[in-house]
């Protein structure tokens, strides 16, 4: 879910692949220590305590307890389990207007991850948006990414020259990232990952993501969980804005071998997207994000209780104000000139 776009991940293959692999990796290891002792636990745990070296692997265990999230293939491990979870365990129904809301993640900053000030280093941010992307697209999206993923039989997406189903596997790829900071993180700290789609374009899905304190903001409700929703209060709304710690926008490409397959279609198939009328959501000409007249003021538009597709797209243009400012960034390798003009000069270590 965070390759670049030239290096698009093959969900279907590699998900059921890692999962063997880790877990006949597991179930090696523990076998390989066990046969050492004889399969005696208590015997192997009493000598790896109290035998010989005790004090430095003692240490070293505590150290890697507590930058867990600094590990080799931890990273890995994160955004794979994310996948798989929801992989095996798919959501239940959404109501539509959950297209917009937030998923929200977890975490904490280990010493490994902190600066030469003792705040998280500004680079593991980008660490961390992988995980909180992964869950929202895979747990709102996953039946769409699902059904695309199985287009050579279903024919979701077809060649507009042969009619036939587009060929080639599902690919998601991350495009750009931009990642703006408001308040350091420090050392174990808790915070929270809230992500939310954006918008979306004709290629690209734009998604959202606030870095906040931990458990300082809390949503009325939550889609599913049968619960009453809680009144939005002043007090709510007052204390927003001081808990946001950073705040980053991400694009990522939907592909069916090398074909950029529009997000709508993820969407439609997810059943987050109310029917539009006339040429729907891949009309409009050349822009192909639907007949932008028929939507005269984007502002005034029914209540979310009767959620329609003018709700839909209100959003997805206020979002894409933002998002468009974004996008306008990709002309900025425009400007790379290759040291026409000079270079200070080579340095090292990079």
């Amino acid at each position: 879910m965070a390759s670049s776009a030239k290096h698009l991940t093959n969900m279907s293959v590699v998900v059921p692949v890692f999962s063997i692999a880790a877990a006949l990796s597991a179930a090696y290891a523990g076998h390989s220590v066990l046969a050492r002792h004889n399969g005696d636990v208590q015997a192997w745990l009493i000598r790896f305590l109290t035998g010989p070296g005790r004090t430095s692997r003692l240490l070293l265990l505590f150290f890697m307890a507590f930058n867990f999230k600094s590990l080799p293939f931890v990273w890995t491990a994160r955004i794979f389990g994310a996948m798989i979870r929801h992989t095996l365990w798919p959501r239940k129904p959404l109501p539509q207007p959950a297209l917009f809301h937030y998923s929200i993640t977890h975490s904490r900053t280990s010493l490994m991850e902190t600066d030469y000030n003792f705040h998280k280093s500004n680079s593991t941010y980008f660490a961390d948006l992988d995980t909180s992307r992964t869950h929202l697209v895979m747990y709102l999206l996953g039946p769409g990414v699902a059904a695309l993923g199985q287009n050579a039989k279903k024919k979701i997406v077809v060649s507009p020259e042969t009619g036939k189903a587009m060929p080639g596997s599902l690919g998601v790829g991350l495009g750009a990232v931009f990642c703006s900071f408001r308040k350091e993180i420090s050392p174990y700290q808790p915070y929270e990952m809230w992500s939310r789609v954006l918008s979306w374009d004709r290629k690209w899905l734009y998604i959202m993501t606030h870095f906040v304190v931990k458990g300082k903001v809390k949503p009325v409700s939550f889609d599913g969980s049968g619960k009453p929703a809680r009144e939005w209060t002043a007090a709510d709304e007052a204390n927003l804005q001081k808990h946001v710690i950073a705040t980053a926008i991400s694009k990522y490409v939907f592909k069916l071998g090398r074909f950029t397959v529009h997000p709508t279609f993820i969407m439609e198939h997810s059943d987050l997207l109310p029917e539009r009328p006339g040429e729907g959501w891949r009309g409009g000409g050349v822009e192909a994000v639907g007949t932008m007249s028929d939507l005269d003021d984007a502002e005034n538009v029914s209540a979310p209780e009767a959620w329609t597709w003018k709700n839909v797209e209100s959003e997805r243009r206020r979002g894409m104000a933002l998002a468009s400012q974004f996008a306008a960034l990709d002309d900025a390798g425009d400007l790379f000139n290759g040291g026409k003009n000079g270079a200070l000069g080579i340095f090292g270590p990079g």
